[in-house]
């Protein structure tokens, strides 16, 4: 993907579909259509069940449309070759704490006890 289209995409956490259909540049039954045969495009729904699609869902729609348009895979091929292309899981490096390991162990230990405590109110 381009960074120009990257760049294009608007700073937010969600995207309603007729936003999602300008930026990838389809129709919204195509988006709806492409969320059936790709199970990586999940986006989450309201409660009135509109669907709110993720800056993630968004990449991996242009690669999606790169494939199939410029690319001229197959469904079948593109799903094949998004597989292979799976980003790897980070290693999780161990963050640098500046109050000290016990003093957010301590603060972990309060915030569980007190959620707790909620949650036997609560039934």
């Amino acid at each position: 993907m381009s960074s120009s289209v990257r760049s294009e995409i608007p700073n937010k956490l969600y995207f309603k579909i007729g936003e999602v259909a300008k930026i990838v540049g389809v129709e919204p039954y195509v988006l709806r259509y492409w969320e059936s045969e790709f199970h990586s495009i999940r986006p989450g729904k309201t409660r009135s069940n509109h669907r709110l699609y993720r800056r993630r869902d968004i990449d991996a729609l242009l690669e999606i449309k790169r494939l199939l348009h410029a690319e001229r895979y197959t469904i079948e091929g593109a799903r094949k070759r998004l597989k292979g292309f799976a980003k790897p899981i980070p290693e999780r490096t161990p963050m640098a704490l500046p109050l000290g390991e016990r003093a957010y162990r301590d603060a972990l230990a309060r915030v569980r006890h007190e959620l707790e405590a909620i949650k036997r109110l609560l039934g």
